[in-house]
């Protein structure tokens, strides 16, 4: 259960002047989504960092509190007002369910692990100000939201007096931001060798670990005619060139990225990284010198002509820091993925397995998988099972099993009837049998105080690393 008292007294004590407004700030009353009126009263604000939010408390609410840490990253560098109102909407079921909801749109739109999880943080204490201590506090990420979840309650989750008691991590990108972005750094390089159109050779070059070269206007639609251009991938088989034929399928079957994916992945493989190596000083947090690439139509020609680069040591340490996962957690865990998830590979559970493994805390974890292809969202019968399967861990100490949230799903079925497709027996191979593994990458130099509350924000969250 959370703790009070003592531990209560030290957490306020950590709050700064800009903790303890937004601590202060009061939430307005708002619309709830159309599924949840009369069933629970919303609220909207803003913090004093700039971050809205979106809150929702049952009427008959049964005193937990869901934090809930939302995917992306966006690309925006204001926090987005409407975000938060439509994550509620999308997961209402844990309203319907009896939980509180609290959503934070992040202060900024673009990447940043540690400063979305204490945004999260923040949004929790904030909500413990205007509506009291929840008796239990669990946080719930999907996608990105994921990893901001899991690092959440690595920041501030570990020790006897954690805040929370809980966490739902779905469809999360869990191998981290060092290598979970690494089959988009493959993808980048290997488009580039076959497409030759980003950049153009009339149009200034640039080394592809930047996304896109400083002061490019290029926005997503130009992308997709690039794309398009190069592939015909928005275009029936039959209305392709034989070259774009060729080339999607050379791209594909090296990447192994669905094609139903292939254009939000290069998007994320431009503008996300864009935003990411700005957040790392211009240097490249990627590396592909080692690589092999395979399964192309001429795999020799391709790894001799394939752009390499290094990483740049700071740079992927830096970027280690802010969003790699150590596996050292102290409060029930709880997966759900899609096995065949178009966007965050299932194998993304292997590599968190890993990192609890590697930290003996694995007994904290348990891991459930779903025969769904959906990244986005899963079944909303899931969901409510899942969060309810995760309560009653906390709850009574009992740990679920795949097989118990599979048994449990039907009776949530009943009342939302959107299937479920648990898969008990389901186990995923390593992260490196999905993506190339690149070497190295353990002696990173040593980072600085300052580097340190750069990406830790520790300014505006009073609390020292």
């Amino acid at each position: 259960m959370a703790a009070g008292g003592v531990a209560g007294i030290l957490a306020a004590c950590l709050l700064g002047p800009a903790q303890a407004s937004a601590a202060a700030a009061t939430p307005v009353e708002a619309p709830c989504p159309a599924d949840l009126r009369g069933k629970a009263t919303c609220y909207s604000g803003q913090d004093s960092h700039g971050a809205h939010y979106t809150v929702a408390v049952p009427r008959d609410w049964n005193g937990t509190l869901v934090l809930h840490a939302h995917g992306g990253p966006g690309l925006g560098e204001e926090s987005d007002p409407e975000r938060s109102a439509d994550d509620l909407e999308r997961w209402s079921v844990m309203v319907d369910q009896g939980y509180a909801w609290a959503g934070s749109a992040y202060r900024r739109g673009g990447y940043g692990t540690r400063m979305a999880a204490s945004d999260t943080e923040n949004l929790r204490r904030l909500f413990t100000e205007r509506f009291g201590r929840p008796g239990t506090t669990l946080i719930h990420g999907q996608s990105w939201g994921g990893n901001v979840a899991a690092k959440t309650i690595e920041m501030y989750g570990s020790g006897a007096h954690s805040p929370y008691d809980g966490a739902l991590l779905t469809n999360g990108v869990l191998a981290g931001g060092s290598r979970g972005y690494d089959y988009r750094v493959d993808l980048r390089v290997v488009y580039q060798y076959y497409c030759r159109n980003h950049p153009r050779p009339t149009e200034p070059s640039y080394p592809l670990w930047m996304g896109l070269r400083e002061g490019s206007t290029m926005t997503g639609a130009g992308l997709r005619a690039r794309l398009q251009e190069c592939t015909g991938y928005a275009s029936p088989a039959a209305d392709r060139t034989a070259l774009q034929q060729r080339n999607l399928d050379d791209i594909l079957a090296v990447t192994k990225i669905p094609e139903r994916t292939l254009e939000s992945h290069l998007s994320f493989a431009t503008f996300t990284f864009r935003d990411i190596v700005d957040r790392v000083g211009l240097r490249s947090p990627f590396g592909n010198r080692e690589v092999r690439y395979s399964g192309s139509h001429d795999d020799a020609a391709l790894n001799a002509g394939v752009e390499r680069f290094d990483a740049d040591p700071a740079a992927r340490r830096d970027l280690s820091y802010d969003s790699d996962l150590t596996g050292a957690v102290s409060i029930p865990v709880l997966t759900l993925h899609a096995i065949d998830d178009p966007t965050a590979f299932v194998e993304h559970e292997s590599a968190y397995r890993d990192s609890l493994r590697g930290a003996g805390r694995d007994r904290h974890l348990v891991q459930t998988f779903t025969q769904e292809s959906e990244h986005s969202g899963l079944s909303t019968a899931e969901y409510a099972g899942a969060v309810s399967a995760l309560s009653g861990w906390v709850r009574t100490g009992r740990k679920p099993t795949p097989a118990s949230l599979a048994s449990s799903c039907p009776a949530f079925d009943a009342v939302y009837g959107t299937g479920c497709f648990f898969r008990p027996e389901y186990r995923p191979d390593a992260y490196a049998a999905r993506v190339n593994p690149r070497a190295g990458g353990t002696h990173w130099p040593a980072m600085t105080r300052s580097q340190e509350r750069r990406w830790s924000r520790v300014e505006d969250i009073g609390i020292a690393p």
